[in-house]
């Protein structure tokens, strides 16, 4: 599993700070120093909360990149791409909360080995995947065969479609942390 010390989880968090910042200002950004331990290639995706609510959540699950590059882009992406919400505005920035969830590697598991609020799941079967990380369980309240119901209906797919022959369930970690740490 990924070491990232406090001072690591700092820097992270001011890279993706500063990678939305610099969007909305137009300029080029003023990265923060990192350590090496940031450097390592790693899969991340960056939430941005905004009064508690969720604003945007775009990541990687996996990356050849090194982890601050991966924050960067999916700071960037959460803010101005996620489908699910209008491209951030500047005048929303202040109030946005981030958190960084840095992935373990995936690997392929059976229903029974997930463990909410431990692991995140990636399903996927045919054209049609979905993920969750490993906050979201426990953040909803949800047991395992909850988590994996809803991450069925999230894939676009029927209920218990992750036991269906064809279907591809992983399970993974992740280092997660925010500005509210």
């Amino acid at each position: 599993m990924l070491d990232l010390g406090s001072e690591d989880r700092a820097g992270l968090l001011a890279t993706a700070r500063e990678a939305i910042r610099a969007r909305l200002g137009h300029r080029k950004p003023a990265w923060p120093a990192l350590s090496p331990a940031a450097a390592q290639p790693c899969g991340a995706f960056v939430t941005l909360h905004k009064h508690g609510n969720l604003r945007g959540c775009i990541g990687r699950m996996v990356s050849s990149e090194p982890l601050y590059q991966v924050v960067r882009d999916m700071a960037v992406a959460a803010a101005f791409d996620d489908p699910r919400f209008p491209p951030l505005d500047a005048s929303e920035e202040p109030e946005l909360d981030l958190e960084i969830s840095a992935l373990s590697p995936m690997e392929s598991c059976k229903p029974d080995d997930v463990q909410p609020g431990v692991h995140g799941v990636h399903l996927s079967l045919g054209w049609n995947s979905g993920v969750f990380l490993p906050q979201v369980a426990p953040e909803q309240g949800w047991d395992r065969d909850q988590l994996l119901h809803h991450l069925c209906l999230k894939a676009g797919l029927p209920p218990g479609s992750h036991r269906d022959p064809g279907a591809e369930l992983k399970r993974f970690t992740a280092v997660v942390f925010g500005e509210r740490d």
